[in-house]
């Protein structure tokens, strides 16, 4: 990111009741001080962890699997002696993979590599769809000329760079959107991506176009991939018979886990502390994202064992639907639309088991020395650094939309980035005393929100489009397949509108 967002917001807004958790700084420090103290110690968080990877498993929006992590986040919730509830909310569409399987073939060779279908990929007709296999290198405007009329009615291959930190998995992202129109508008009758994990681990991308998509798209395990690359360079003509069953289907219901420590002086005014309860379903979703969901359990259930008391109200989000679009955490601002003037801040913590070195402010100035307010008393932890440009890509998308001051945890890369999505996203992929030094910034950052006077007030929805003119973030929305219902007025806070002159 090499720009920086305008300065768009307003003074802070200071609420004129008293506050019954702090009397003074040092009073907030202590409970931080107390809270911190058993983040960092032996609490149940691991052993959630585990559970929820090796007992439920992989989590697909939709599947049977993701039913059951609702009951099982909600008994832990309620075991904790925290309320907690489930709230339904709208799935556009149903995509879960029931089988992918791929067969190489050409003079003199047979081989059949493992492949993953991409979300939201097209099925195959019944026993797979066989096209010539055509590589397109790394599937830019110029290696699309030079393979021309080739790449109609065959499957492309695309060439990748083996992926090693988040900086090349947004590069996969960004350069997805371009691949996939250019391979469409060829004509080809699908694509296939190189994987770009170590160890031929496979993983799901979505498809950039979303639910929109006409083409069946795959990735295919590295080393296959590169085998079927040097054929084709070698002069070797090769088919590919793809097959891909897929479970499709309209809208459907699905739900969010909300747990909550009510407000003791301020319970209208809402601190929402989130983390995606979904993931996909190759690996146990550890790092993507059960260590966080593990997380946020354990820090309301070691707040209600210690008795703390927040002045205003506490809720933590397990959403749904955030592999597919961010639907669950777009639900609940729709749900919660009457309350949202009330909420004070709205924070996504999604970026695997990597220390936490500061916060995405998400275009909000006057909240990066809130920020640092509320986690000095942890500073020993850090040190941290807030950024702020706005982000897009996890579930603080909406409430950035609607004008909710909103955060996202900056997390170092650590192992997230080769096992993103992927086969190997398990339970050893995260180190448990990060994962506790975690808990405690994030225990400390929530309870200063919690507690402190001050606030930010709620943007308009002019604020929120100066804010897209000033910045990159239309293009990121076009790139995670948002846009679109930002435009529409599906997602964001409506333009307000004028009063009549008879009403003025």
């Amino acid at each position: 990111m090499k720009w920086s967002a305008a300065l768009l917001c307003g003074g802070l807004v200071f609420s004129p009741r008293a506050e019954a958790a702090e009397s003074t700084p040092s009073a907030r420090e202590r409970e931080v001080m107390l809270l911190t103290g058993a983040m960092l110690g032996p609490t149940p968080m691991l052993e959630d962890l585990r559970s929820l990877v090796d007992e439920v498993g992989g989590r697909a929006t939709g599947s049977e699997s993701n039913r059951r992590s609702v009951e099982w986040a909600l008994e832990r919730f309620r075991k904790a002696g925290v309320t907690a509830t489930s709230e339904p909310f709208q799935m556009p569409a149903l995509w879960l993979e029931q089988s992918a399987s791929a067969t190489v073939q050409g003079r003199g060779v047979r081989f059949t590599p493992r492949i993953a279908a991409m979300p939201f990929s097209t099925a195959t007709p019944k026993g797979g769809l066989t096209a010539p296999l055509v590589e397109v290198g790394r599937g830019t405007e110029a290696d699309f000329k030079r393979v021309g009329t080739k790449a109609q009615g065959a499957f492309v291959l695309v060439e990748t760079d083996e992926l090693r930190d988040v900086d090349d998995l947004f590069r996969e992202y960004g350069e997805a959107v371009g691949i996939e129109a250019r391979a469409v508008a060829s004509g080809a009758a699908g694509l296939v991506y190189m994987g770009s994990r170590p160890g031929n681990h496979l993983y799901r991308h979505n498809v950039s176009s979303g639910a929109k998509n006409t083409r069946p798209m795959m990735v295919m395990e590295r080393d296959a991939a590169k085998r079927a690359l040097r054929l084709l360079r070698a002069g070797t003509g090769l088919t590919l018979n793809a097959a891909l069953d897929l479970k499709t289907g309209g809208p459907y219901e699905s739900r969010n886990v909300i747990g909550e420590i009510r407000g003791a002086t301020r319970p209208d005014e809402v601190v929402v502390l989130g983390a995606h309860l979904d993931s996909w379903d190759l690996g146990g979703g550890a790092l993507d994202n059960g260590a966080n969901v593990a997380m946020l359990i354990d820090l309301a259930r070691q707040m209600q064992r210690l008795g703390m008391k927040p002045a205003r109200t506490l809720r933590f989000a397990l959403w749904n639907g955030e592999e597919q679009g961010m639907y669950g955490s777009a639900g609940y601002v729709r749900s919660h639309v009457a309350e949202l003037d009330g909420h004070v801040m709205a924070l996504s913590v999604d970026i695997g088991c990597g220390r936490i070195n500061g916060f995405f402010t998400n275009g909000r100035p006057p909240l990066v020395p809130l920020v640092d307010r509320v986690l000095a008393p942890v500073a020993g932890l850090g040190p941290f650094t807030q950024v702020d440009v706005p982000v897009v890509g996890t579930d603080n998308l909406d409430f950035m939309l609607s004008g909710v001051a909103n955060l996202i945890a900056n997390q170092e890369s650590a192992t997230y980035g080769p096992n993103y999505h992927a086969r190997s996203d398990e339970f050893e992929q995260c180190d448990a005393r990060t994962l506790r030094t975690n808990a405690a910034v994030v225990g400390a950052l929530a309870w200063g929100f919690a507690t402190q006077e001050e606030r930010l007030p709620r943007q308009s929805r002019a604020e929120v489009e100066a804010l897209m003119k000033a910045t990159d973030l239309p293009a990121q929305m076009r790139s995670f397949n948002v846009w679109d219902e930002w435009e529409s007025g599906k997602r964001g806070r409506p333009a307000e509108r004028q009063a009549s002159p008879a009403a003025r």
